[in-house]
């Protein structure tokens, strides 16, 4: 229309139209009321204005402004410190520096995101979320484009790829390729797994965690704002909930949260980290007399191949907590599959403080774990310095041969495995 309202004086009328242009600066730049009373311009102008500036991003400015938004909104009142990190915008000439910088086009739903925040400060706790396990700690920081720069690869089994976040503890990235090599797809994003089987270094397996940039960011902030990760010790904990894993038996409820740990994982040999926290409470309208304490738990563990394993031991994470009316205990621990998923159930036996003779098991609900889809390393050809890679897609149905899971692991110790996993013995490693 604007283009058009120098051939057209009726054109040119409707171009002037104030309220045709509040519209469209609502809806593709969320220009409120409050800010253009700031600006003292028209809708028209705004609109203009913005559009010069931000024009090539009218596809994905309104979704990623509302990301930023509705995530700033909800740390400010949750963990307020972590929105101190994060880095003012960044300027289209930043942007293009860095293409040339690196040779490679960024995309520009990623180049969006960076207009209006330029990633954090490297600083614990990250803004993509933490994980942590008695002697294992992870916090995924959002890099600025410089540092993110500063770290594109272009060694064989990461040609072409650029580091979206970092952990200062465990070097733990998520990449984004800017093209389609080694089997990658544009702008996948993924965790690398290095194929500690393969006598090739360049051998890299891949945990898939998103098809854009726009796709990742999003539902990551819409899993955050919704409540679907925790806020534990003003940190955002990347422990998903299904609402139906819960269980109550009499005045007790216990319900369960899992998380896929890739640091700790690989494909070759299958070693598939989780964790799991489990919330145990007494309801507080249960009567006084029904206190107790936990005495033992019993689990009941499947893999993806219907191998069962039950296992039973005292307390949980070497304690025995006592549970009373209003009172919730809970603990995190972990376990790990040789297949790509599996689920685990059980109960725990307690005893009544007032009658000790008591005894009563309360169920623990049956609750899944799966793995990310990931590629995996098929083959090597190695003919000089030549090295080609063939991959293939893996939506978590990849069959194994090993006989047994590392289970039960309250007692779980060497938990940093991520690089140094033993060389392969037929076997999965067990630890309990």
């Amino acid at each position: 229309v604007y283009s058009c309202c120098y051939l057209s004086r009726r054109l040119n009328q409707l171009s002037s139209h104030d309220p045709l242009w509040k519209r469209h600066c609502k809806k593709y730049w969320l220009i409120s009321e409050e800010e253009k009373s700031q600006r003292n311009q028209s809708w028209k102008a705004i609109f203009i204005s913005t559009y010069s500036d931000l024009g090539r991003y009218i596809r994905y400015y309104a979704t990623l402004k509302k990301a930023w938004d509705d995530l700033e909104k909800y740390l400010g009142q949750r963990c307020p410190r972590m929105i101190g990190s994060l880095k003012e915008s960044v300027r289209e000439e930043d942007l293009d520096a860095v293409e040339a910088q690196i040779g490679c086009k960024l995309p520009d739903d990623y180049r969006c995101s960076f207009r209006i925040h330029n990633g954090q400060k490297l600083v614990v706790p990250g803004l993509m979320g933490s994980m942590a396990l008695s002697n294992h700690y992870r916090s995924e920081d959002l890099l600025d484009i410089d540092t993110a720069a500063g770290g594109f690869q272009q060694r064989l089994g990461l040609k072409q790829c650029l580091p979206l976040t970092f952990c200062i503890h465990t070097g733990l990235s998520q990449y984004m390729a800017l093209e389609s090599v080694e089997g990658r797809n544009t702008y996948e994003i993924f965790y690398q797994c290095p194929d500690q089987m393969a006598r090739n270094p360049s051998a890299i397996d891949m945990f898939i965690t998103g098809t854009s940039y726009l796709e990742w960011f999003t539902s990551y902030v819409n899993k955050v704002v919704t409540g679907g990760y925790p806020i534990i010790r003003d940190q955002i904990f990347r422990y998903v909930h299904d609402k139906e894993c819960v269980a109550t038996t009499g005045d007790i409820t216990v319900s369960v949260s899992t998380s896929f740990l890739p640091e700790l994982s690989s494909v070759h040999p299958p070693h598939y980290f989780f964790t799991y926290r489990i919330r145990i409470e007494m309801s507080k309208d249960a009567l006084p007399e029904k206190a107790c304490q936990l005495d033992s738990r019993y689990w009941r563990i499947t893999n993806a191949k219907g191998d069962v394993e039950e296992v039973q031991g005292p307390g949980v994470v070497g304690e025995f907590p006592i549970i009373s009316p209003g009172r919730v205990y809970e603990y995190t621990s972990c376990t790990t599959f040789s297949t790509t998923s599996g689920y685990m159930e059980g109960y725990y036996t307690f005893h009544c403080l007032y009658y000790k003779d008591k005894f009563f098991n309360v169920t623990i609900p049956r609750f899944h774990m799966v793995c990310p889809t990931f590629k995996v390393s098929t083959a090597r050809m190695v003919s000089g310095d030549a090295v080609v890679l063939i991959l293939e897609t893996n939506h978590n149905e990849y069959a194994v041969d090993e006989d047994e899971d590392s289970t039960d692991t309250d007692e779980y110790e060497d938990r940093r495995r991520v690089l140094d996993i033993p060389a392969p013995s037929g076997r999965c490693p067990r630890h309990t």
